[in-house]
């Protein structure tokens, strides 16, 4: 196991640590709430974006324990946008995280009020002062995760998305849709560290130009694997973007020209963080892990 490996299952299990107290087990009438819940945010992944926040806080020494509630809170939608996103009116599908989707585990009502949960929880947590004693960084936090979850962000990407399956699009439009559905998540996740370091405008456009490269390339190492993985090691189903008709970087560019792209954007990525010097050594290794990454 690499370093870079061995600091994000740390990272991971601490996030997990977190959400397990942010989201406890319940014997009331809403348990089979709680139950989703925690059956989706405590269902494994890589928490690269609870990854990403820690780290980007760590480099203007903020409290470890307030980064990592920003770090469940962004994980909290992450997973909310998953839960959503896998239901039969979305992408209907059937696997998860090697697991069945949260539809498929529970039922879809409590699928829908499982992601509804998360996401209005994030925001609880985030305007907590447990997060941030100040009450303008919290404020902060709270309109930057707004902008990145809602109809300017990832929401939405993915009415983009959905449209894709009945139009082509080009590169630049694709590229657009990425930004939002997948990419504004990921640039929240660094800027938060920023917004809790209070840090200045240079190093956080530094951080933000970084995410915007990163989300990138990692988009595209999705629709690589979507191509050229199987669903036991991705986790999910795959090739469905071919079967849906979707325009995906792939499809446009090829399986070379994707690559060679998102080894472009990945080295872009790596420069934009030249001003952190050392400090930054972890970031320029997600960078490099978002396409070797199998799953």
């Amino acid at each position: 196991m690499t370093v870079l490996e061995d600091a994000m299952r740390d990272a991971a299990g601490a996030v997990d640590a977190e959400l397990a107290v942010l989201i406890p087990e319940a014997d009331n009438a809403q348990r089979r709430l709680h139950e989703a819940m925690r059956y989706s945010a405590l269902g494994g992944g890589k928490r690269l974006r609870p990854f990403l926040l820690l780290e980007c806080a760590g480099l203007f020494a903020v409290d470890r324990r307030r980064a990592l509630r920003a770090a469940a809170a962004v994980e909290m939608v992450h997973c909310y946008s998953l839960i959503h996103d896998d239901l039969p009116a979305m992408d209907d599908d059937d696997l998860r995280r090697g697991r069945p989707t949260n539809h498929r585990r529970f039922d879809e009502a409590t699928a829908i009020l499982a992601g509804d949960g998360l996401l209005t929880l994030a925001f609880e947590v985030l305007a907590a002062e447990e997060t941030d004693p100040d009450p303008e960084v919290r404020c902060a936090l709270v309109v930057a995760l707004g902008r990145a979850a809602g109809m300017a962000g990832m929401v939405g990407g993915q009415m983009i998305d959905l449209a894709a399956e009945r139009r082509d699009l080009d590169l630049a439009q694709i590229t657009e849709l990425q930004q939002l559905k997948t990419g504004a998540l990921i640039g929240f996740s660094c800027t938060a560290g920023a917004i809790l370091g209070r840090a200045g405008p240079a190093p956080s456009q530094a951080l933000a130009d970084y995410a915007h490269d990163l989300g990138l390339a990692f988009q595209i190492a999705d629709d690589l694997l979507d191509v050229e993985g199987d669903a036991d090691s991705v986790g999910k189903g795959v090739g469905k973007d071919a079967t849906a008709g979707k325009a995906t970087f792939v499809s446009v560019l090829g399986v070379a020209g994707a690559r060679a792209e998102a080894e472009r954007l990945v080295a872009a990525a790596i420069a934009r963080l030249d001003p952190f010097g050392t400090g930054a050594a972890r970031l320029r290794d997600v960078a490099r892990f978002v396409i070797a990454r199998d799953h």
